[in-house]
């Protein structure tokens, strides 16, 4: 039997800790930082065609290759394996699904601060201070 429970306060601590003293021998305990929400990507992706519309520096980039450019300026590396038909290597990764709330805010404001930079003009004005 799997549980979830999403630590928002003192009643699901105490939710947590009866379910950690009551599980069987050998059970494994997880806790992570919770990842990104649906309204984050949304507008990571409005973002993203904001800048590839503007093709700042020239660049004519679809928005998947603006995402892993940010992803790699944070510092999320990127592998790469040689394809199957000796094409040459291919990207694996900038999986941004997997990034927690804080990093995937951190991802939004190197996008709006990037943007902001050249000149993109946004669909959806950026909040005060980049307060995500």
């Amino acid at each position: 039997m799997t549980q979830t429970v999403i630590l928002r306060g003192l009643e699901q601590q105490a939710l947590a800790c009866e379910l950690i003293r009551r599980a069987p021998v050998d059970a494994v305990v997880t806790i992570k930082e919770a990842t990104r929400n649906l309204d984050q990507n949304a507008k990571l992706w409005a973002m993203l065609s904001d800048v590839s519309r503007a093709k700042p520096e020239g660049r004519s980039w679809v928005p998947e290759t603006w995402k892993a450019a940010f992803m790699h300026s944070l510092g999320h590396q990127v592998q790469f394996c040689e394809g199957l038909d000796g094409s040459g290597p291919f990207p694996l990764g900038f999986r941004s699904s997997r990034l927690s709330k804080r990093q995937f805010a951190d991802l939004i404001t190197v996008v709006y601060e990037y943007g902001d930079r050249h000149g993109v003009q946004w669909s959806e004005p950026p909040p005060k201070g980049y307060d995500l």
